[in-house]
């Protein structure tokens, strides 16, 4: 595989940004839900304010009743320290319920915005950025999402909560052992910011490397058959072993700093406990040889739980953190695709809407799919309404090109295409499209029945059109011998019909949705000559009040059009008739003979002589 192919599956790091102004558009999307999110933060509070009170019943158990042996009233203290954690496990089972439903349905907005975004992106972007990547973008960029909303951003605020609600505990009950307790946080907040810098780092390669894999499975599972019909599996596997350890390295990566920064924060932990200890110790044996009691054993115990309860909401800082740069990272990915502008929009103020008389017009346009790679050069033709012209020319000439720039899936360089007299720039864009029906020769079928592929979602076209359409190109003849005729299902791109039924039913579809112009591009290639010429007749039919501009090899299907146009090189060489271009004696008649009189003098295929082969062998092909 060369470089410029592998560099196909690549995906560039998102390098620098700016975290908060992210996260300041994150929570933008909780804004339809802040009610459930403001009740969730309620609870967090409550739950987490609970939680900080029970070192004070360890240091009042210890106190009041364990060392002056005190068994008066040991029950109720019980039971209220029982109330406590009930009341929070209550806290918490809503919040819960209320945070998920939240991170739902904040990721089913994003999800329909992306796939929004994409339903409306031009085909250009399509060209530029393998399907796999895309579909990362809507799974596992949405789903990284998920955590932030449902365990993210109200339990980040909860901890923040417990953790100044623990220090003001500790403050209270004494204020010399408290600052011991917080001389290890400085520690702790120097290994959180380490981490955060090499995670960021970290989740960066494992997110561009995700979407790697991702845009080669797409492509060698789509590509499966040609994989094993040219024995290129252990190619394949070779690649697909070299993405998947340069992904597998990637996360060990990032688990290597999970495995430096949670040890040391248990250690930095330890180190804390320990200044408890023996400060707390030493005060006690030092007020109790002065005769005094001012610190007591279960304060000490109290703090070495606080300590605990401190240490683990910094911990699940960290871990929020670990989630909020997953998010970034993720979100960063999404935003761009989001931010991306649309080269291909319906104008501000359109000057055309509606259903089009079908006069088609090209003046003098250039276009090239990379800049000064021209494809067409200086193209300029009139189509008019209800006229049938046919496209002719080998394989990279232009012709499909002029159909595409026609439906706007591509806008012109230089020069501009007119439909009814007015650019296809200024057309409602909507509107231009629904003025055609395509046929192409790779037919894409969706999963589905019969009826739905050829209705394609619009209601507007009933059981009987489609019907009808179907009998005109012959494909109720397939379609009545199935178990379940039009409600037959299809399967995924076709599978389990012929590439002739396939034809058929694309076919009975262009013919359903009535168009003012139709496009047959290469549409009877794949279908044998009884079930050609059944099409041509009902083509024929249909051709007679519509512009159609037919896309062929084939010239059985184009000797009827009004007018042939030959393209050479992205050139309009040739315009006119089946007989006045045979007349001219140029490219069409070398075409013509190429495929017609060599095959019926030598009954073989054509020999290309010096003089003609590098055009013969081109325009054939």
């Amino acid at each position: 595989m060369s470089e410029e192919a592998k560099k196909f599956h690549e995906e560039e790091g998102i390098g620098k940004t700016y975290d908060w102004q992210v996260v300041k558009r994150l929570m933008s999307y909780l804004k339809p839900y802040w009610h459930l999110a403001v009740v969730a933060l309620v609870l967090t509070v409550a739950s987490n304010i609970l939680f900080s009170f029970q070192a004070r019943f360890t240091q009042s158990a210890v106190d009041d009743y364990i060392t002056p042996k005190q068994t008066g009233g040991l029950w109720i203290f019980a039971l209220a320290f029982f109330g406590l954690f009930l009341f929070r496990f209550i806290f918490s089972y809503v919040q819960e319920i209320l945070l998920n439903n939240v991170g739902q349905k904040v990721m089913f907005d994003i999800r329909t915005q992306v796939y929004t975004k994409l339903q409306r992106q031009e085909v250009a972007y399509y060209d530029k950025h393998p399907v796999g990547r895309i579909v990362t973008r809507i799974t596992s960029d949405v789903d990284a999402l998920n955590e932030l909303f449902t365990s993210g951003v109200i339990d980040v605020l909860g901890d923040l909560v417990i953790i100044f609600a623990i220090i003001a505990q500790m403050f209270y009950l004494d204020w010399k052992l408290a600052l011991v307790s917080l001389i290890t946080i400085p520690l702790l907040f120097a290994a959180t910011n380490w981490f955060r810098k090499q995670a960021r780092s970290g989740f960066d390669k494992v997110r561009t490397r995700n979407a790697k894999l991702n845009a080669f499975l797409q492509e060698y599972i789509s590509g499966a058959q040609t994989v094993q019909l040219f024995n290129a599996e252990r190619k394949a596997q070779n690649r697909f072993d070299e993405i998947n350890d340069d992904y597998r390295n990637a996360n060990i990566e990032t688990i290597y700093y999970y495995s430096i920064f949670y040890p040391l924060v248990d250690f930095i932990g330890a180190i804390g406990i320990a200044l408890i200890l023996w400060f707390g110790g030493y005060e006690i044996l030092t007020q109790m040889s002065a005769g005094e009691q001012i610190l007591t054993a279960g304060v000490v115990i109290a703090f070495v739980q606080y300590s605990q309860q401190l240490f683990q909401p910094i911990r699940d800082l960290s871990d929020k953190f670990n989630v909020l740069q997953a998010a970034i990272v993720a979100s960063h990915r999404i935003f761009i695709l989001l931010d991306l502008p649309i080269a291909i929009e319906t104008p501000a103020a359109p000057k055309k809407t509606g259903k089009a008389a079908g006069k088609i017009e090209f003046r003098n346009v250039w276009f090239a799919y990379k800049e000064n790679d021209w494809v067409l050069k200086d193209i300029s033709f009139t189509i008019n309404p209800g006229e049938s012209v046919a496209l002719v020319g080998h394989t990279g000439s232009g012709k499909t090109t002029v159909t595409n720039l026609l439906m706007r899936f591509y806008d012109v360089q230089k020069g501009s295409i007119l439909l009814d007299g007015v650019d296809v720039r200024e057309w409602d864009l909507r509107d231009l499209r629904e003025n055609f029906a395509v046929v192409l020769q790779d037919v894409f079928l969706f999963s589905g029945s019969i009826k739905e592929n050829i209705q394609l979602g619009n209601n507007r076209i009933s059981e009987e059109r489609i019907r009808w359409a179907s009998a005109e190109v012959h494909a109720d003849e397939f379609v009545n011998k199935l178990a379940g005729g039009y409600e037959s299902l299809v399967k995924e791109r076709g599978a389990g019909l012929s590439v002739g039924q396939k034809q058929l039913i694309s076919f009975a579809r262009a013919l359903a949705f009535d168009p003012v112009i139709l496009i047959l591009d290469e549409a009877t290639s794949s279908i044998d000559t009884e079930t050609e010429q059944l099409i041509q007749q009902a083509v024929e039919r249909v051709m007679q009040s519509r512009t159609s501009l037919v896309i062929a090899h084939r010239l059985s299907t184009i000797q009827k059009c009004d007018r042939i146009l030959v393209f050479h090189h992205g050139e309009l060489r040739e315009a006119g008739t089946h007989n006045e271009l045979l007349g001219v004696r140029g490219l069409y008649w070398r075409l013509y003979r190429l495929q017609y009189v060599d095959e019926k003098i030598e009954n073989q295929p054509p020999k290309f002589s010096p003089q003609t082969s590098g055009l013969e062998s081109n325009v054939g092909s």
